[in-house]
This record gives C-alpha cells, sequence and structure tokens, in this order.
C-alpha cells in the first residue's frame, strides 16, 4: 500500500479528532509553498455554525496566516468531497488545488450534485485530484454513522 501525503494523513487525524468530539469526522489542510499553513476539522456543533465545515474554517485560517483573501498557490486537502458551500468557497479563494478522499454522492459538489467547478458561472476552478485517502476517510465516515445509529 502506497503511504498517503503527509497533508492528506493530517487531514484524516483532524477528521478524527473531530469524531472524538461528536463532529462529523471531516478534516482538511492547507498547505502553500510546500508547508501547512492551516489545520481544521468541522466544527458545526461546537461553534454552533452551520458553515464551519473544515474546509471553511481552513480557508478562513489560511487566509488570516497568509494575510490574504486569496488563496492563490494553495493547495487544500480535504477527506471528503466538497459540499456547494464549500466549493463555492474554494472558487473565491482561488485555491490552486483540490485533492480530496471520499466521494460524497449526497452531498458533494464535485463529482457529485451541481458539479460546482463544471458550472459557467464558476470563475475559478482548482486542479482536482480525487481519491487520495478515500478507504480511510470513508471509514471514519462509516464507522461514526454506525455508531450513532440504533
Amino acid at each position: 500500500m502506497i503511504p498517503l501525503p503527509p497533508p492528506m494523513r493530517a487531514a484524516l487525524d483532524a477528521a478524527r479528532a473531530a469524531a472524538d468530539k461528536g463532529e462529523v469526522p471531516v478534516g482538511a489542510v492547507v498547505m502553500f509553498d510546500g508547508r501547512m499553513v492551516a489545520v481544521a476539522a468541522n466544527a458545526p456543533r461546537a461553534l454552533h455554525d452551520p458553515t464551519a465545515h473544515a474546509e471553511m474554517l481552513a480557508i478562513r485560517q489560511a487566509a488570516q496566516a497568509l494575510g490574504s483573501d486569496r488563496l492563490e498557490g494553495c493547495d487544500l486537502w480535504v477527506t471528503l468531497e466538497p459540499c456547494a458551500m464549500c466549493a463555492g468557497a474554494i472558487a473565491h479563494a482561488r485555491v490552486a488545488r483540490l485533492y480530496y478522499g471520499a466521494d460524497d454522492a449526497k452531498g458533494g459538489a464535485v463529482e457529485h450534485g451541481p458539479r460546482f467547478f463544471t458550472q459557467p458561472t464558476c470563475h475559478h476552478r482548482p486542479e482536482i485530484f480525487a481519491g487520495i485517502g478515500a478507504m480511510e476517510g470513508a471509514a471514519l465516515l462509516r464507522d461514526f454513522f454506525a455508531a450513532r445509529r440504533p
């Protein structure tokens, strides 16, 4: 088995930490110039904020760390296919490359649902690399939801 790249490993670690806090296990990392500038996990329950998805929090942290609302040259690594809200934020932030793990047939907006980045109204399209760490990300989600079902 090929080892996962360090940013995806860090995103999966963040997702596990989210699960330990009762949040849906999704983690995200922003890389710039070979260094991690943001690591975040889902936190809508803890923050009482429905927009507190891992991607949104990582984008906000990276923007603060880099002192810019544009994350040009940045890579976003996330354990689950981004939803429409997060895809919109990725486009607005001008993220250069999106790496994601597990597909999300119900809520995803990259390869599923609205396929956000293929829409003519989308003004920025990152390079997209899917399936990196997909098995681990999907297993975290499956285990999380299985433990909550009767």
